[in-house]
């Protein structure tokens, strides 16, 4: 794996040099990529650079072991310098391409009925406050509440400000993927019984630039009516929702959450691009077996992932074997560890993976 860092390093340097140049800077979609790429190799550099010194250092010392003091220091610098190794180790594997992407998350209420779309609000709002944690902004772009004021369906979008793929949205996002079971008391129990339900979570990294999704209108089937609210009552006098149907494909969009048909249209495309975006990478990650093996995030709902016990206040992971007793923090948005305990699985089956092809 590592003699490839000599390419990477020139890499980096070479795109130094064309951030430096305005011209690079008229181009915002360019300048976005570079950026992006080079925010990932600076970390590798660094790391690099690390694990060089140590390298160095420890040399030294063993050189000078007849000196007890720097014979002390060898066994110290012998794990910092495995420790350095393995980071780099771990920032060589290949990137997924869309780490760096913002997303459009969408949470809808499965099995359950009421306590389904209740607890599709409560996560909504579980990756509100880790969005709100970690700096990145939410934007609402189109909900279907229940008569209990859940969700039957919502789609929110999230963006990050950082370039480093490493700390996109998608990158710490993508495995949240799939079925999220919830067990506890609902409100409508007047018995006090233990409920199971279920919410379905899909991750979709969002397209940039509208040009990424090249989008043939011939390709649409538009239809229009009126939006609808809680208990199906009509919310609009005029026929304002937007249902858009991808024929090639067979994606289908609504979206009856603004006041006019032209934002509803846009809010549609928006979305429609970013599972088409989605779509095209399951199609290459599924060519490819390797891939395809290593990954822990899905794009189907129908694999459970996670369970969250209300009365023993645990969460585990199905996927990664984490669990643990702060169920009411994790749901306040402190679901960084759970987080980073997919990331870290990946992580090691790609280097797995890597390893057995060696």
């Amino acid at each position: 794996m590592f003699e490839s860092i000599q390419g990477l390093l020139d890499e980096h340097a070479d795109l130094q040099v064309r951030l430096s140049d305005p011209a690079v800077h008229t181009d915002q979609s360019l300048a976005r990529k570079l950026g992006r790429r080079y925010a990932e190799l600076s970390g590798i550099v660094e790391a690099h650079t690390r694990w060089k010194a140590l390298q160095d250092d420890l040399e030294a010392a063993r050189e000078m072991s007849d000196d007890p003091e720097f014979a002390a220091e060898i066994p110290e610098l012998e794990q910092q310098l495995a420790a350095a190794q393995e980071r780099l180790r771990r920032l060589l594997i290949p990137r997924d391409p869309n780490d760096a992407r913002n997303v459009i998350i969408e949470v809808k209420g499965g099995e359950g009925g009421d306590e389904a779309a209740l607890f599709a609000g409560d996560l909504l709002r579980m990756y509100t406050r880790y969005a709100e944690s970690r700096g990145w902004k939410t934007e609402i772009i189109s909900a279907n509440e229940s008569d209990l004021g859940g969700y039957k369906d919502v789609q929110m979008a999230i963006k990050g400000s950082s370039n480093d793929p490493a700390e996109g949205v998608y990158a710490r996002l993508k495995f949240e993927g799939g079925v999220h079971r919830v067990q506890r008391v609902p409100v409508t129990e007047s018995q006090g019984r233990i409920h199971t339900s279920a919410a379905g979570v899909l991750v979709l990294p969002e397209v940039d630039e509208p040009e990424e999704v090249e989008i043939s209108q011939n390709d649409l089937k538009i239809d229009v009516y009126r939006s609808s609210g809680p208990g199906g009552q009509s919310v609009n006098t005029t026929d304002s929702a937007v249902r858009i149907t991808h024929l090639p494909t067979g994606i289908v969009v609504a979206m009856q959450n603004e006041k006019s048909q032209l934002q509803n249209r846009e809010a549609a495309m928006r979305v429609l691009r970013s599972r088409i975006l989605a779509a095209k990478q399951e199609e290459i990650d599924a060519a490819n077996s390797d891939i395809r093996k290593s990954q822990v995030r899905t794009m189907d709902r129908s694999e459970r992932i996670r369970t969250y016990n209300f009365p023993e206040n645990r969460i585990a992971d199905h996927r990664t074997g984490y669990k643990a007793y702060n169920l009411d923090a994790v749901m306040n948005g402190e679901l960084e560890p759970v987080v980073q305990s997919a990331i870290e699985l990946d992580e090691q089956t790609r280097l797995d993976a890597i390893g057995d092809d060696a």
